[in-house]
């Protein structure tokens, strides 16, 4: 594997976010993508044929009809899995068993039993594991750590903040799989909490709340499904030395992506903390206003700056989405799997778990 130039990856499944990955492998520049497998060879070739007219590979990846056909290709390394949550696990495993490296979607499975599972395949058949939150890979986080650590910009940190919504169409609601029971059981929870929840655990270093407390505000499913998904969700999470953290999560709540760490001498904003804003910079500002009172006068002063660094959005060179591929390619073209990634993957199901269990009890308090 450490001889190879390029990694050279399958797509196992037709989801629409595999498009966008699609552009992101070819931006890569040390992977490429040679197959797509889905449970037909036609669908995988009209797959391949809309994705060929936006951004061409040459040679074209060939189409599989099946997905074992694509774990049994010779001349697949990786794969990315964006299959539902609902069947993935047996996927994930299947691919590690195969020898191939394994990106997968997110919420990564139904509950950390399952994600155990995948993470002790992929470990036990030295493949790696990484699961697909772009943000992570973008290269405003090192300049927001810098921030947090500095202890002027923020200072200590007490509490938390994020929201992740889209207010989705009527179609939505009636044929998405985002909206079944069976396919994405964990619905707005996991198909936007696992930013949330990794945001909150990227800041404390992926310290682990004590307990948390949950609400399902609505839930409800598509026409053909028989259970129920969170369609709107918040959560209050607790952790050692009086940090707090609260997210929000919904599919009936036009867009938010939104961050804030606030401490003891400021507050750091992100907006766009999931997917930046269109453009050329990913930024942030950190504020840290001044009340003043002299007399009569009472006075709030606004004091914000704000911090960018160069990455554009939209799977350019330099997009997160691009980093991702990249990143993971590198590792393996290395030969040496980085544990981590699966480390933080199970974390971020746990704290999901928890979260979700409470929401059922009526907001109780679930310790971890």
């Amino acid at each position: 594997m450490s001889q190879l130039k390029m990694c050279r990856w399958g797509i196992l499944g037709t989801a629409g976010i595999a498009r966008k990955n699609w552009d992101s492998i070819k931006n890569s520049g040390n992977g490429t993508l040679v197959a797509v497998a889905s449970r037909s060879t036609e669908r995988a070739q009209q797959y391949i044929d809309e994705c060929q007219a936006c951004v061409t590979y040459s040679p074209a990846p060939r189409a599989i009809g099946t997905y074992e056909g694509l774990l049994a290709a010779a001349d697949v390394d990786a794969v990315y899995i964006p299959l539902p949550t609902g069947i993935r696990k047996e996927w994930v495993v299947r691919a590690a068993e195969a020898g191939k490296h394994v990106l997968v979607e997110k919420p990564v499975g139904c509950n950390a039993a399952d994600v155990a599972e995948m993470i002790a395949a992929c470990k036990k058949n030295n493949v790696q594991f990484m699961d697909g939150v772009m943000f992570m890979h973008s290269a405003r986080l090192a300049k927001l750590r810098e921030v947090l650590d500095d202890g002027e910009g923020v200072g200590r940190i007490r509490r938390i903040n994020s929201t992740f919504s889209f207010c989705g169409p009527e179609a939505f609601h009636q044929a998405n799989i985002r909206a079944s029971g069976e396919l994405e059981p964990l619905g707005c929870l996991g198909d936007l909490g696992w930013y949330t929840i990794r945001f909150t655990l990227w800041t404390l270093n992926y310290q682990m709340p004590r307990r948390v407390s949950a609400r399902m505000l609505s839930q409800s499913h598509r026409p053909d499904s028989q259970h129920d998904v969170p369609m709107e969700f918040s959560a209050e999470l607790f952790f050692d030395g009086g940090v707090s953290a609260t997210f929000y999560n919904s599919f009936l709540t036009e867009n938010q992506q939104w961050g804030v760490i606030a401490g003891s001498k400021g507050f750091v904003q992100v907006n766009d903390f999931v997917l930046p804003f269109i453009g050329c910079e990913s930024a942030f500002t950190v504020h840290k206003a001044r009340f003043h009172v002299d007399g009569c006068d009472y006075s709030y002063e606004e004091h914000t700056r704000r911090h960018a660094v160069y990455e554009y959005s939209n799977n350019a060179p330099s997009a997160q989405e691009t980093n991702l591929f990249r990143n993971f390619s590198e590792l393996v073209l290395s030969g040496k799997r980085d544990d981590f990634w699966a480390d933080i993957a199970l974390k971020t199901q746990q704290v999901m778990d928890a979260c979700l269990t409470s929401a059922r009890q009526d907001g109780k308090t679930i310790e971890l």
